[in-house]
């Protein structure tokens, strides 16, 4: 067996009962053999699955950065949209844990005859699981900077390297934004015939189950405009899985948190400690919240005495989530309006709201959103995306994905412009990627 080294984990993952999180602890090094070390070698790729979303956000018109010079030189470049000049402190996206976390599912996959000590359920769980977090990775990969697959002549653009096997040695080249896509189907649809745990006990809620799979195949049929297959899929999720956060409960847990009854794939963290302490949410997200919506004081802080509104939905590291249900609502309201099945669409919208509006304000919700044509009922849908999934890493991807629009922002009296469409809206693939690896500038 080629030599690898991994992290063995004690019990893979510990919840830290003291501060209710989740925390991933290694303990030391070994080659893997039996299913028990494959396993310890997927804990450590989901372990360090990055917190890109979470970054990329401060491109979008849901938040800027506070105005402290610590800050300001770490994500003041990336929420102008400079590129091109030297980064200095500026956070640099990630790109090595992307493949290193595909190179862990890859070996797992290539190695799943030779696992020893476990029974065939099992293994067919972990290799299922591999393919797809390598599904996901690459989603994400193309999805930062891959052409959005819906703008017109996108998928023949070079976006970036298709990494199937383990080989180290290989000098990777760019895909087209297609067949990033194609392998990403492919990889969901092997996940699906393999995945068989319907769900995980508390402290393992960050590995896939069949209901992720689901998920995320929803997720990227609506990415790719294909809206029948996008519907279908978040209907089967929420044939399953349908449970909302109630707002207007006495108590509810917010839904992104790991142990919330929304929660699919207790994964990402959205906003990490940094992001969240240097993202302040922007007057144009802040005032897409009409009176009597609730999430505007369940998902974000008091102001402070800068005037500040932080998220309450981020900065620990109980906050993990890639999937959950009221994404599937919105995913399937959305999906069914473009396909012309408005009266599924207004349910799935309506059912959300009602969680998380009051009952009065609900009532007059209802009354418009029934008397939405299409063109507006899709309107509202995605403005309830903003407002639902803010923080959360969604908001840079659902613009590129859309629209793409133009987004002025005004930064110390200084105004910076994204454009309609603008070449902005992918990312560059890193200056020392490209350093260490010329084919990836053509």
């Amino acid at each position: 067996m080629k030599k690898i080294y991994v992290m063995l984990l004690l019990g893979s993952v510990f919840l830290l009962t003291a501060c209710d999180m989740l925390d991933i602890k290694p303990t030391g090094k070994v080659i893997p053999t039996t299913l028990a070390e494959y396993r310890a070698l997927m804990a450590s790729a989901y372990k360090y699955v990055p917190d890109t979303r979470g970054v990329v956000s401060f491109r979008s018109d849901e938040m800027f950065v506070k105005d402290d010079s610590w800050e300001l030189d770490r994500y003041g470049k990336i929420e102008r949209w400079d590129d091109f000049s030297a980064p200095g402190q500026t956070v640099a996206f990630e790109w090595k844990n992307f493949y290193s976390t595909i190179f862990n599912a890859n070996y797992t996959i290539e190695h799943r005859h030779d696992i020893t000590e476990g029974s065939e359920e099992e293994v067919n769980q972990l290799i299922g699981e591999c393919y797809l977090l390598r599904a996901y990775m690459h989603f994400l990969l193309v999805n930062l900077y891959g052409q959005p697959y819906t703008r017109p002549g996108a998928l023949d653009t070079k976006a970036v390297p298709l990494k199937l096997d383990s080989d180290i040695n290989e000098l990777l080249k760019r895909s087209t934004v297609a067949q990033i896509y194609e392998s990403v189907i492919a990889d969901i649809d092997e996940a699906e015939k393999l995945i068989n745990k319907e769900s995980w006990e508390e402290n393992f809620k960050y590995r896939f189950t069949t209901l992720s799979v689901l998920s995320m195949r929803s997720r990227v049929l609506l990415y790719m405009g294909q809206w029948k297959e996008a519907y279908d899929a978040a209907e089967v999720v929420l044939a399953q899985k349908n449970t909302l956060e109630d707002f207007n409960a006495e108590s509810y847990k917010l839904p992104n948190h790991y142990q919330s009854v929304e929660n699919i794939t207790a994964l990402e963290r959205g906003m990490n400690s940094n992001y969240n302490q240097a993202g302040v949410a922007s007057e144009v997200l802040l005032s897409s919240y009409a009176e009597g919506d609730l999430r505007r004081d369940a998902y974000f802080k008091e102001p402070d005495k800068n005037g500040y509104r932080f998220s309450q939905k981020g900065g620990k590291d109980e906050f993990r989530c890639s999937f959950r249900v009221g994404e599937m609502y919105l995913n399937a309201a959305e999906a069914a309006a473009q396909s012309d099945k408005l009266p599924q669409a207004r349910t799935r919208l309506l059912e959300l709201m009602q969680k998380r509006y009051t009952p009065e304000v609900y009532v007059t919700k209802a009354t418009e959103v029934n008397a939405m044509n299409k063109e507006a009922l899709i309107q509202e849908i995605l403005n309830e995306r903003t407002r639902e999934l803010a923080f959360e890493g969604h908001r840079w991807f659902d613009l590129r994905r859309t629209t793409r629009p133009r987004i002025e922002k005004v930064l110390k009296g200084e105004t910076y412009i994204l454009e309609q469409d603008d070449a902005r809206y992918t990312l560059q693939i890193p200056r020392d990627a490209v350093a260490a690896n010329p084919e990836l500038a053509n």
